[in-house]
């Protein structure tokens, strides 16, 4: 995780946030062009995130019910507003883009694959977001009515020869996806915390929710393409979670969706 020297006013923090970021050492770890990051190093360290009003509630709540699991970090505050502020306790270790992570990929696909496979067996009652997949059908339609289409998200086995080519793949597959299990909904290396290869916690809970197993599936195979710029770990990461829960046409009906994200 790339961080960067920052500055941060104390007058534009929400009062009850303020105590987090006095005396701080403030640090930019932002990767999105929606929301900030800061990691504030202080007499205890967490991290800020700051977002346009209402778009981190249900980061907040499934961060809260995913720590209640042991699988993130604590909620400390969360200010909604004009703009949203949500502050969480520092996890040990560093993300899965971490030099000591990205050299030994066997290993770190290994470990993708086996804590993806823990968290879909973790018990799911009581989530905050029962149904993760209604939310995911109404953002592929209206994608889809935009116009919005990225062609180039998984080229080969998952690629589509045209927009309405990867519209009917949703239309004539998606019934068959079901809220099974406890998703994380973005399961990419950046929001995997390892310390030293043992698991600290998930981070970026927004997309988190009860859903079908074959979206996190989806995503751990691509952010392995993605940040190892190979597709040669796709059959080791699906042998090592289990063959006996994959079901390809559930991956290429997720493609599709993905497509329209």
């Amino acid at each position: 995780m790339r961080r960067t020297p920052a500055s941060l006013s104390l007058e534009e923090l929400p009062e009850e946030l303020r105590v987090f970021a006095e005396g701080a050492q403030v640090l930019d770890s932002s990767c999105s062009q929606t929301a900030r990051v800061y990691l504030l190093q202080g007499r205890e360290d967490c991290f800020l995130k700051v977002a346009p009003g209402g778009t981190l509630k249900n980061e907040a709540e499934m961060t809260r019910f995913f720590h209640g699991k042991g699988l993130a970090p604590e909620v400390l505050a969360y200010c909604p507003g004009e703009r949203d502020w949500l502050v969480t306790r520092r996890v040990p270790g560093e993300d899965c883009v971490f030099s000591q992570y990205l050299e030994n990929p066997r290993r770190l696909c290994d470990t993708l694959a086996a804590l993806l496979r823990q968290l879909h067996e973790t018990e799911a009652s009581g989530c905050p977001v029962p149904d993760r997949l209604s939310s995911y059908r109404e953002t592929a339609w209206r994608n889809y009515r935009a116009g919005k289409y990225d062609a180039d998200l998984f080229p080969g086995e998952w690629g589509f020869p045209s927009r309405e080519a990867a519209w009917h793949q949703v239309e004539t597959g998606g019934d068959i996806l079901r809220p099974e299990v406890l998703l994380h909904g973005d399961y990419c290396l950046p929001n995997i915390i390892l310390d030293n290869w043992r698991f600290s916690g998930f981070v970026d809970l927004d997309c988190a929710g009860v859903g079908d197993r074959h979206i996190d599936l989806f995503w751990g195979v691509w952010t392995l393409f993605y940040n190892l710029k190979t597709n040669a770990y796709y059959d080791r990461f699906l042998d090592v979670y289990g063959r006996d829960k994959v079901e390809p046409e559930k991956l290429r009906t997720v493609a599709a969706f993905e497509v329209f994200g």
